[in-house]
């Protein structure tokens, strides 16, 4: 079984960061998404993997690919973002007669996509899809189900027929492409992989839903990775190999081999990566800081600092960021209080 992972999108949603850098590659938890995708699958035993890419998106997926071994890795071009049916379409030369997932690499399954890939595999229906219930399904597709069979899917309905949200993983036979080939654009100029859902429906295919076990995360927003990164932090072991002098750590902590914190308190379940120092700083739960950052007479928690990011004498309490690579925090004099901050790659921030 191959797999397809759709990549090509700008990640308008999530800017600034995605104005420097393409949303696959942000970081979460230590890792960017997209080798947390290619991980996930990896667990459920498919190492054929296309990664379909945009003119926008190619050179810095490649150059993020090298951190992911393993997989066997063929990256698709799209050079028009016309829907997730059409990336579909993109793959089906690379796909060629085999079965395959569409995993959407920015969604996240708290136990992974195996057990989804073994009932596709044990039962091979025309598709399989991941479903979880959801507050407000307008924003989703949504599947109208008899038992565990799908029999009305629609795209982001003003009056949805169930609260089951499509959550990001698709299993299909080939014949979706017989579905894809004939079928129109919709409404917003897209062709929408619900739409060849539908399609296969019609066609009296037999289409499964089946529920999400566990926590499920799309980290399309700012939030999102705020939350996504908490969410991979609680299952992290810890693990202290670095230099720690006159520093406090309790909780899950990992301080990799060339990492430093010095006369620091660290609150886990905290990641730091290669290279980081901690000095004279509280670093509270659920942060994780990128290889190569400093963080010196400061306090972060709750916050994703990517590599080589610096924040130095901030005497507020910094929660709730994602601070991007190279970007700089600069504190000056002030009494304590807290601030959330979204920089993008290489910004300059200075807190009077």
């Amino acid at each position: 079984m191959k797999a397809i992972i759709p990549a090509a999108g700008l990640g308008t949603r999530l800017r600034p960061l995605t104005y420097t850098r393409p949303k696959p590659v942000l970081p979460v938890a230590g890792a960017p998404i997209i080798v947390h995708a290619l991980r996930t699958l990896l667990a459920a035993g498919i190492t054929d993997i296309g990664i379909i890419v945009s003119d926008a998106t190619r050179t810095e997926i490649e150059q993020t690919l090298e951190q992911a071994t393993g997989a066997g890795v063929t990256l698709i071009d799209q050079h028009q973002q016309l829907g997730l049916g059409h990336a579909v379409l993109t793959a089906r030369e690379w796909v060629g007669t085999d079965d395959f997932c569409v995993y959407l690499g920015d969604n996240l399954f708290e136990h992974g996509v195996r057990p989804f890939i073994e009932r596709f595999e044990a039962e091979r229906p025309a598709a399989v899809i991941a479903l979880v219930e959801v507050a407000d399904p307008t924003a989703f597709g949504v599947a109208e189900l008899d038992g565990d069979r799908i029999i009305r899917l629609v795209e982001k309905p003003k009056s949805p027929p169930s609260k089951m949200a499509v959550a990001g993983l698709y299993c299909f036979t080939p014949q979706v492409f017989e579905v894809l080939d004939g079928m129109p654009p919709s409404a917003r100029g897209e062709y929408e992989i619900t739409d060849a859902i539908q399609g296969l429906v019609e066609r009296g295919e037999r289409v499964l839903g089946q529920r999400v076990e566990g926590w499920w995360k799309d980290t399309g927003r700012p939030a999102d990775l705020l939350d996504a990164n908490r969410l991979l932090l609680e299952q992290i072991t810890a693990d202290v190999q670095g230099e720690v002098e006159d520093s406090r750590l309790t909780g899950r902590v990992i301080v990799p081999p060339s990492a430093r914190v010095v006369r620091s308190k660290i609150v886990g379940p905290v990641l730091l990566g290669e290279g980081v120092v901690i000095e004279d700083a509280y670093i509270g739960p659920f942060t994780s800081v990128g290889p190569g950052s400093v963080i010196a007479r400061a306090e972060v928690e709750h916050s994703v600092v990517d590599a080589e990011a610096r924040i130095e004498g901030v005497h507020t309490r910094l929660q709730d960021c994602l601070i991007g690579v190279r970007a700089q925090v600069r504190g000056g004099r002030t009494v304590p209080s807290t601030h959330k901050l979204t920089l993008s790659d290489a910004s300059i921030v200075e807190l009077a």
